[in-house]
């Protein structure tokens, strides 16, 4: 057989690895020692030149099916990790034929959740990682896509600002419908609800979970995914006189980090009511603002933050009338890049630029409050890399696209 490797990007390292010999035998030489966990398929994480991969052994029609889903998740601007490419053609030394295998990009700092509760972490962080991963669930719902197999394995989860991001992993059973029915919906939250149960039982037997019931957290994603779609989609009644609840609706969707394209807005017959209704809801409303106006791309959350600080500074300055953009590279050349370049090189790794910033904000804030007065941004920053990010993991090594349930890590670990 001829080995064929399809990519959506040239990567001509590629052909430097050992695809003629089985993943789980490729040498440690070609592999990063990065933490995998129990998968029903063999993964491997390899690095090429400054960038991971994930190798995922499968079936050649499952590899193609799935890389052709995460494309089409990626073209609707999805929270899901970017696929790299498939492999055919694999025979071993002796001549028999190999799997194929599905390569994806690793999603710097993002952490598997087994990871975030191998850390000390606040109490509610089973609820955070609920809260991020129902919005990921409504936004992928939006989209047609019914996922088949949604769980905390099957997700990964990046920082942004206090909050997490999560993103997908395994479309390995997903599909991708022009929109899904009420029952397609509940389907997916019922086995969200089973898996993260079961997942969330798992961490407590490990001495993992230390508070909450996984039953009631799990229960937890179906309460917070129903708040969700029903701000987003539902069909609001008002007064003609109250034509301002239609500004409040959108900003409503706004503070929700998503943005309207379309309303739907209907009158009586009389003229007396108006019914609205959002249309066509796009997620990344701060983010792409944030991208408009500096060039920093982050996450949503994080942008949030980043645009507070914008507009506080404009007030500071006493430059309210002045062009947002010009004040917006002011802001990004005095106040933003002096913190994020104040990182020494050797803890780079430990948090993203701009959950840095959010962290030393943060701490200002904190120092401030114990000093009685404002503490300058500069001793924020050296206190912050003195005595707060060292003891921070480094998260932009920690990989976890694995596909299924990973063990327990350990507390010393």
């Amino acid at each position: 057989m001829t080995l064929q490797i399809t990519t959506a990007r040239p990567t001509p390292e590629l052909f430097d690895l050992p695809w003629r010999r089985p993943l789980e035998e490729w040498p440690e030489d070609v592999l990063a020692a990065l933490p995998r966990g129990i998968s029903r398929h063999v993964v491997r994480f390899v690095r090429l030149g400054r960038r991971v991969i994930a190798i995922k052994e499968i079936k050649a029609e499952i590899a193609d099916r799935e890389y052709a889903m995460l494309r089409n998740l990626r073209r609707l601007d999805v929270p899901a990790v970017q696929p790299l490419g498939v492999v055919h053609g694999r025979t071993a030394a002796d001549g028999t034929p190999l799997d194929a295998c599905l390569l994806t990009l690793h999603l710097e700092f993002s952490l598997p959740y087994r990871a975030l509760f191998s850390h000390s972490l606040r109490p509610d962080t089973a609820v955070r990682l609920m809260d991020a991963l129902a919005l990921l669930l409504v936004r992928l719902h939006l989209e047609g896509f019914w996922w088949g197999d949604v769980s905390l394995s099957n997700t990964l989860f990046r920082r942004d600002a206090g909050a997490f991001a999560a993103y997908l992993v395994d479309a390995e059973t997903g599909e991708l419908h022009p929109s899904l029915s009420d029952g397609q919906r509940a389907h997916d939250l019922d086995l969200a609800q089973v898996n993260i149960t079961g997942e969330l039982m798992d961490l407590q037997a490990g001495g993992l979970l230390d508070k909450g019931d996984p039953f009631e957290i799990a229960a937890s994603i179906v309460e917070r995914y129903h708040s969700l779609w029903e701000e987003l989609t539902a069909t609001e009644r008002f007064d003609v006189g109250d034509r301002w609840r239609v500004d409040e609706r959108i900003r409503r969707l706004n503070d929700l980090g998503f943005d309207v394209d379309e309303l739907s807005m209907m009158t009586d017959l009389d003229g007396t009511h108006i019914q609205i209704q959002p249309k066509v809801v796009d997620a990344g409303h701060h983010s792409r603002r944030l991208l408009r106006l500096t060039g920093l791309d982050v996450g949503e959350n994080q942008a949030r933050r980043l645009l507070n600080d914008l507009d506080s500074y404009t007030a500071a300055t006493d430059r309210q009338g002045d062009d947002e953009e010009l004040v917006a590279h002011d802001w990004l050349t005095r106040i933003y890049e002096p913190v994020t370049r104040a990182v020494p090189r050797n803890l780079t790794s430990r948090l993203e630029p701009a959950e840095v910033f959010h962290e030393v904000l943060e701490h200002r804030w904190y120092m401030s409050e114990r000093a009685g007065h404002d503490v300058p941004i500069e001793d924020a920053i050296q206190d912050y890399i003195r005595t707060v990010l060292p003891a921070k993991p480094e998260e932009e090594a920690v990989v976890g696209v694995d596909t299924v349930e990973m063990p327990v890590i350990a507390r010393h670990d």
